[in-house]
């Protein structure tokens, strides 16, 4: 199965129309305080979550670990996926459902090492899907993502193999590089946000041949 592709960092009507022409099934919209491009208010996010059409999927991106705000974000917004790019207490996951039945959860796991597996295998115990990316949370400078930076995809891989739930590739993924990294990992999905960008804005190239590598990967 060609996996579904999802084009992050979305920030205006003029970027979101790159990512629809270029055929990205999903849009994602950066929440503030995370890493790489990012709206910088909450009715930032609204707007552009406005304007995508039905057949897209929104994501919206957030490292909020507040329970409470997370669901009124989600009621202003009305995302069709929340991805959590942070760990996040129990109640979240039921907060965000209560919010809007109908939203898929998505939670970030950032492989940096052998601990990623575990880490994997709790959040699809509680989450719709997992999103692996190359982030570095800990520390006194956490990054959140946005980094282009790739991660061990064999590693990737064995947790692709091993849980239940559909999972999304990210970190460092390119037009160049999107086919091997698909071959390797299997992913349900793959998503990017600074490998189709030119200083710092989507570009409809890198887009279009972003989106052609991966129809053509041969899965």
């Amino acid at each position: 199965m060609t996996p579904r592709i999802k084009i992050c960092c979305i920030q205006d009507a003029a970027e979101l129309r790159t990512a629809i022409d270029a055929g990205a099934d999903a849009v994602g919209i950066v929440g503030p305080g995370l890493s790489g491009p990012e709206v910088r208010t909450i009715d930032q996010a609204v707007a552009i979550a406005a304007l995508v059409p039905p057949a897209v999927t929104t994501f919206f991106l957030t490292r909020e670990q507040d329970p409470d705000v997370l669901g009124e974000h989600v009621r202003r917004i009305g995302p069709q996926v929340v991805q959590l790019c942070d760990a996040v207490p129990p109640r979240a996951y039921d907060v965000i459902r209560a919010a809007s039945p109908g939203t898929k959860i998505v939670q970030v796991i950032h492989v940096t090492g052998e601990h990623a597996m575990g880490e994997a295998r709790e959040a699809a115990e509680r989450a719709d899907a997992v999103l692996l990316d190359s982030g570095s949370p800990a520390g006194p400078d956490p990054v959140f993502g946005g980094t282009g930076q790739t991660h061990d995809w064999h590693l990737s891989a064995r947790i692709v193999a091993e849980l239940d739930v559909p999972v999304w590739l990210a970190g460092g993924l390119r037009p160049d590089n999107v086919a091997e990294a698909i071959r390797t990992v299997r992913p349900f999905g793959v998503d990017l946000c600074s490998g189709v960008r030119r200083d710092g804005t989507l570009d409809p190239l890198l887009a279009q041949n972003f989106v052609s590598n991966v129809r053509s990967s041969g899965t």
